[in-house]
This record gives C-alpha cells, structure tokens and sequence, in this order.
C-alpha cells in the first residue's frame, strides 16, 4: 500500500502540468501549471500533460476572474489524446463533446451528478475530515480546499471555502476531475468542489483508453492553476500548518510567531 501510494505521489506530481496543446487563446506559464485565456471568452481548451491513473484527481485553483462573460470553468475527461487532434476545438461543450468519448460539465454544485434508480445518496462527508473518500481513493482534503490570500478577514474566507458555501467558481475555488474503475470494468468520472465530492456525474468511461483531463478556461474563467496533490499521509509542513492556524485567529497573526520564515510563508499563502 505504501509503495502503491508512493507511486502515486510520484505520477501525480509529474502530471500536475498542462498539454502543450491547447487553445487559441490560452497562453501558458514557462511551468506549463498556469493557464490563462488572454483574449475573447472562448478557444479556451485545456488538457492534462499526461492520462489520469485510476484515482489520480487533476487539480485546478481559479486564480482569475473576468467581469462581463456569463458562463463558468468546465470540466471532464477526454479519451482523445490532444496530440491527435487536427484542430483544437473553440468549445468543449458542445464541440470537443460531440467528437464522442468525451464527459464535460459546467461547474455548478448539483446538477451534474447522476443517480442509478433504487440507488441512494450518501452522506459527502464532513469539511473537517482530513481525507475526501471517493470509492477506494484516500485524497488529503486540505490541498483540495480553497483558501483566501492572507488579510485581516483571509480566516472568515477559509472558512466559506472549507464548508463550501461560496460559489461553485468563486476566485481561490478548486476544481478537480478524476475517475474511478467500477467493478464491471468501467469507470465513474467524479468532480470534487473544494474537497467536497460532488458525485458521479459521467457513468461508463471506458477503463482501456487513456483518459486525460479537460479543462476548459471559458467566459468569466480568466485564468487556473494546476494544484499538485500528493497521496497518502499528510506533509509534516502540512500537519505544522494545520495546528498553527487551529490556535490563530487570522493568518496575519503567523507574522508575530517565532517560526522559520520558510514555515511562516507555507503557512500564510499555501
């Protein structure tokens, strides 16, 4: 289990990076982990370096918005590998999805999940459960909530976003996709809202194809940052992190603890 996580860790910290091919309109950062749309509202497109692994959740924060566009960051999976497309399309929904084997959502916080009839619905858990359960897949939940940049009111921020009650795709909001293999050999494609597991919202995904991540930078969606994810137990860093803010009222109080500078700056803006 220890060697399976660590390999894990490994492939999801490799994959954390955007395909080199992409939208007209999308610059990206010498990283390859920014992706901004500089220019119109679509042509947006977006895609993983690399396929998903079963359980490997693709990250994105919403770093930033623009005024006067309607509509919001969309999400899915792609089994067409970006290499092969002649063109990119203008828009996943419902150009790149009318291509077929493709699963993509506007990011909304219910409509997108599907329930089996005679299934029920189970509990998505507590916001202050360290990990996010989804099937058989253990993901730390502090990488995958939002949080505010530091300022007098950042702890009343953290909070929203750790219980999920702001928008869908508010600014330091992320968004994740990731699919998990069924016992008939298929998969289910999960989207997950500042650690929040949002449920199925695609059945059937085919497990013998490579699955990449789509995300797609639209409308009000100015720009998005891969977030890496690390698998298993939690960093010291984050562990340290965790009990500092539990005794401090906002994060501008880290700058009068006797702390290293390094821990102070993790603890202030990761």
């Amino acid at each position: 289990l220890k060697i399976a996580s660590a390999a894990m860790a490994a492939r999801c910290r490799l994959a954390a990076r955007f395909h080199h091919i992409h939208g007209t309109n999308i610059r990206l950062d010498a990283s390859h982990t920014q992706a901004t749309r500089v220019e119109s509202f679509a042509n947006g497109l977006c895609f993983s370096q690399e396929p998903l692994a079963p359980g490997q959740i693709f990250l994105v924060e919403i770093e930033e918005k623009e005024l006067g566009w309607c509509g919001h960051l969309r999400v899915g999976l792609t089994a067409h590998d970006p290499q092969s497309l002649e063109v990119v399309p203008e828009y996943s929904l419902p150009d790149l999805v009318n291509m077929g084997d493709t699963w993509v959502f506007a990011i909304t916080r219910n409509h997108n999940r599907v329930v089996v009839e005679g299934e029920e619905v189970q509990a998505r858990g507590r916001p202050w459960e360290p990990f996010l359960l989804i099937e058989r897949v253990r993901i730390p939940r502090d990488t995958l909530v939002g949080r505010s940049r530091p300022g007098r009111y950042s702890h009343i921020l953290d909070d929203l976003y750790k219980m999920n009650v702001l928008p869908a795709t508010a600014r330091r909001s992320r968004i994740g996709v990731l699919y998990a293999p069924q016992p008939d050999g298929t998969a289910d494609m999960h989207i997950v809202i500042n650690g929040e597991d949002m449920g199925p919202s695609a059945r059937g995904l085919p497990t013998t194809r490579p699955l990449y991540a789509v995300i797609d930078v639209f409308a009000s969606t100015k720009s998005v940052r891969v977030i890496p994810v690390d698998y298993g137990f939690p960093s010291l860093q984050t562990l340290c992190r965790l009990v500092i803010q539990k005794h401090i009222v906002h994060r501008l109080a880290i700058n009068g603890l006797d702390l290293p500078p390094l821990l102070k700056s993790f603890c202030q803006h990761e």
